[in-house]
């Protein structure tokens, strides 16, 4: 038997597992996933991810909006008034399948088999059975990553695109964080650049009991109005400007750090604790096989079933028409 052969069937077998358990991923191979996912350098990593164990869940809330404390008598007991009673709210977390097919040429596997096999460094007790399955999963959760935070960010159930109709389906399933986040604060802009002074107007706006950690709190912007905002400071004459044309150190106006986001449109941005941006995934995560042997391909399906909510959207702001260059 050629090594061609031999390298196909070892495809064969290892993409067979993956269909072990009606294709679901074992518990431990799907935990495993979604701590890849979540590693990736997105806002999901920044956010509060949920693991769900069914496709809906519920969130609740409790709270105290007002003083509770009152000046003690003795051998007097407060009076139905002055008792405190805690609100409780709750949110819901209904999730919406997502799926991804992958086809993989065998030469490509022969490929990724020869290497597994030639670096030899594959642990024993691996939940997963070769090389090829790691790399695969590995380079779906990469990308998944990506498509997971454009889902989560840019996210509206109103959203059209007659050119498009898979974008439109995919970017129209749920309302995602900025579209929720205009259900809180708004700070419009009005096509200003990015300054201070916008940073400023956001935490005067965000009510105060959100404040009381800053260090754990977030302005998020995109890419290009981090730099913009970043050149602003570089004009100033001193130890501050240099800094900013010479390092790339964290910004953080008012004490709140700023983190960029690839997907962040150019006129919007967000300021929240990001724990407050919450992304559900439910635990059980399909990736079945199959093969496609005229066209000498593999085919893998990835289905996953996902969610996303702001908790509290009084502890949200949005930036609306920051000017762009």
């Amino acid at each position: 038997m050629s090594s061609n052969q031999i390298l196909l069937q070892k495809a064969d077998l290892a993409l067979a597992d993956l269909a072990a358990n009606g294709g679901l991923l074992m518990p431990e191979q799907g935990a495993a996933f979604i701590r890849k996912l979540i590693k990736e350098p997105t806002l999901i990593k920044e956010a509060r991810v949920v693991e769900m164990a069914a496709p809906q869940r519920k969130i609740n809330k409790i709270g105290f909006a007002n003083r509770i404390l009152r000046k003690a008598q003795s051998g007097v007991a407060l009076t139905p008034a002055q008792r405190a009673k805690p609100g409780t709210e709750h949110i819901m977390l209904s999730t919406q399948e997502v799926m991804a097919e992958i086809r993989l040429p065998y030469d490509v596997l022969e490929d990724n088999i020869e290497r597994a096999v030639a670096a030899g460094n594959e642990p024993s007790n691996s939940p997963w059975s070769s090389g090829l399955q790691e790399t695969l999963v590995t380079l779906i959760a990469e990308r998944a990553a990506l498509d997971l935070e454009e889902l989560c960010l840019l996210g509206d159930t109103a959203y059209t695109n007659p050119g498009d109709a898979d974008d439109q389906a995919y970017l129209s399933m749920f309302d995602g964080w900025l579209k929720l986040a205009g259900s809180g604060h708004v700070v419009n802009w009005a096509n200003a650049a990015i300054a201070k002074e916008m940073f400023k107007k956001g935490m005067t706006d965000m009510p105060v009991q959100y404040l009381r950690n800053k260090a754990a709190m977030r302005h998020f912007v995109s890419v290009n109005q981090e730099t913009e905002y970043r050149d602003t400071l570089a004009n100033r004459v001193g130890v501050l400007g240099d800094l900013q044309v010479q390092t790339s150190g964290l910004l953080s106006p008012y004490g709140v750090p700023m983190k960029s986001v690839q997907l962040m449109p150019e006129t919007l941005g967000l300021f929240t604790n990001p724990l407050n941006l919450i992304f559900g995934i439910q635990r059980q995560i399909s990736l079945e096989f199959d093969k496609n042997i005229s066209e000498r391909v593999y085919i893998v399906v990835l289905t996953a079933r996902v969610a996303v909510q702001v908790e509290e959207t009084d502890a949200i702001v949005k930036y609306t028409n920051i000017g762009t260059v």
